[in-house]
């Protein structure tokens, strides 16, 4: 190569450097100004409870009118962004995350408080409002989105993992529809379901990557036994994005299919998958219909392969999970061990009840909080 190329292709990643940084700083800055509205709104949202909450005198004087006066006066001196559907949406925003105000310094506290209640002018107020930009890390839509849950733990759930998964508003929204919170509690233990309010998904065991069901609505199938099983693969295949988004965390995608041969005789696992957080090797088993004991035991075979023949010794045991479209709890006790690392999770082509999923985990809930209360009298 002669100096000439070689200055060339030093200058064009000088250029590619600028280039990168400048889309960098332009998706840092966009960001920023997101979170500045965020926390804006948030501030909006305290200004009207704040003034609710001044006296009866302002009650009697705007009463219900309070919001479409406010929306009214504030359109004609700002523009646009607040009707009334958007200060209320200010207002539930502030009420759902009011905790916050303990954070703020107590002398700004009180000439907020003192300017709203007391009329005072707002020329006193020391508060800087960036220093609230630490407390939200999503963008507007995405609280939009999270103010409609009404339960506090199933909220922060969904906000620890949006915030840790990028998940954009529309994968936010397709997370909650699917009833994430509420199935991948009701796969664990029910003493750990607390754990998901506080630190999201951890995933550090192999049961803290299964669900029950699986939902894959996203592959567009009908809900009728005429598919074929290759069929339902293929689907999978062809929007394996979204079926590794549905998986969860961790999941990178191997193989399709994959051979091993025995004496002669040729095995195909149907999905293999690696999991970077549990350091281990996932295989997935398709089944169109119920499950059975051959099924199970065949899935042992497979996981008893990887683990003799293809993990290395730095690696964990392989998981092998078999989804089926209906299985029995009681085949699947009875088949396998205690400590086996094979699970059997349902698969739904709709989206499920959140209604019954609630109910369910809402069932679980109160029976520990029955035990708390005999364990603390017993």
């Amino acid at each position: 190569m002669n100096d000439n190329k070689h200055i060339e292709m030093k200058f064009e990643n000088l250029l590619q450097l600028f280039e990168q940084t400048q889309t960098e700083m332009r998706r840092q800055a966009a960001r920023s100004v997101d979170i500045a509205l965020v926390v804006r709104n948030w501030l909006f949202g305290w200004y009207i409870v704040e003034f609710e909450n001044a006296g009866a005198e302002r009650i009697d004087l705007y009463g219900k009118q309070l919001m479409k006066n406010l929306a009214d006066k504030l359109t004609s001196r700002l523009g646009k962004g607040f009707s009334k559907r958007s200060l209320e949406l200010y207002r539930l925003f502030f009420m759902n995350y009011k905790e916050i105000t303990q954070t703020v310094s107590a002398q700004s506290l009180s000439l907020i408080n003192h300017c709203i209640q007391d009329s005072l002018p707002i020329a006193p107020i020391s508060f800087k409002p960036e220093e609230l930009m630490k407390y939200f890390k999503l963008g507007w839509s995405h609280y939009v989105t999270l103010i409609t849950i009404r339960n506090s733990e199933e909220r922060r759930f969904y906000e620890i993992e949006a915030i840790e998964n990028n998940w954009s508003v529309r994968e936010l929204q397709r997370q909650l529809e699917s009833s994430l919170y509420e199935r991948l509690a009701l796969s664990r233990d029910k003493r750990k379901i607390k754990e998901l309010s506080e630190k999201g998904q951890v995933v550090g065991f192999a049961e803290d990557i299964i669900k029950n069901p699986y939902i894959l609505e996203f592959l567009n199938l009908p809900e009728h036994p005429h598919y074929s099983k290759h069929e339902l693969e293929t689907a999978i295949i062809d929007k394996i994005e979204h079926f590794l988004l549905e998986l969860g965390k961790g999941f990178l995608f191997e193989a399709r299919q994959k051979r091993f041969t025995l004496d002669d005789d040729h095995f195909y696992v149907d999905l293999v998958f690696y999991n970077r957080l549990l350091r281990c090797y996932v295989l997935i088993d398709l089944k169109k219909d119920k499950l059975t004991h051959q099924d199970l035991g065949q899935m042992q075979m497979y996981v008893n392969y990887f683990d003799r023949f293809v993990k290395k010794d730095y690696e964990n045991p392989t998981i092998g999970i078999l989804l089926c479209h209906r299985k029995n709890d009681a085949l699947v006790e009875l088949t396998l061990p205690e400590k086996s690392n094979i699970r059997a999770s349902e698969y739904q082509l709709y989206l499920p009840s959140k209604d019954e999923l609630k109910k369910q985990l809402e069932d679980i809930q109160k029976d520990l909080t029955e035990e708390k209360k005999h364990d603390a009298t017993s």
